[in-house]
């Protein structure tokens, strides 16, 4: 693998490497093309260690996630944030594909949506989601998301 900006071959050990902290993909699934890019442009700004990958339903998630879409590979460990509300394949329907299918039952999937109705978080953390986020509650711009997911990818062991 090659290193990145910042690397040394010298390091300690114990420390990883700054290219490790980049060997997993966010995938964020969401239909608003702006709340899409705002989550792109706040893990720029705010320097998340991160590949990312888009999809605009739960469909064109379900493609990428398998390694049937035309144009969008993973080929690193994926956490998934996912909006609910999205035309073809909403995403409760996308969690239940997801949590029927073997080979992907043990995603990482965060919800980020604009809906705050218990019964909607209540259905999420039935289908094993990790976590709940309302995208009004994340912080300007995205901020405290973009913190989030850094301390959650560096400090786990993504399936």
């Amino acid at each position: 693998m090659s290193e990145r900006p910042g690397d040394s071959a010298g390091r300690d050990q114990a420390t990883p490497s700054r290219s490790a902290l980049f060997d997993y993909t966010v995938l964020v699934v969401d239909d608003d093309d702006v709340a899409l890019e705002g989550v792109l442009r706040s893990f720029r700004r705010h320097g998340v260690p991160c590949r990312s990958q888009t999809a605009g339903d739960g469909c064109e998630a379900l493609q990428i996630l398998r390694g049937q879409h035309p144009a969008k590979r993973l080929g690193t460990p994926v956490i998934v944030l996912l909006d609910l509300n999205m035309p073809n394949m909403d995403g409760f329907q996308f969690l239940e594909t997801l949590r029927a299918d073997p080979a992907l039952q043990r995603t990482v999937v965060f919800i980020l949506s604009t809906s705050s109705r218990d019964q909607d978080r209540s259905r999420a953390y039935d289908e094993h989601v990790a976590g709940y986020m309302v995208k009004s509650a994340v912080g300007p711009q995205f901020a405290q998301l973009a913190h989030f997911i850094t301390q959650y990818a560096t400090t786990q062991n993504l399936p």
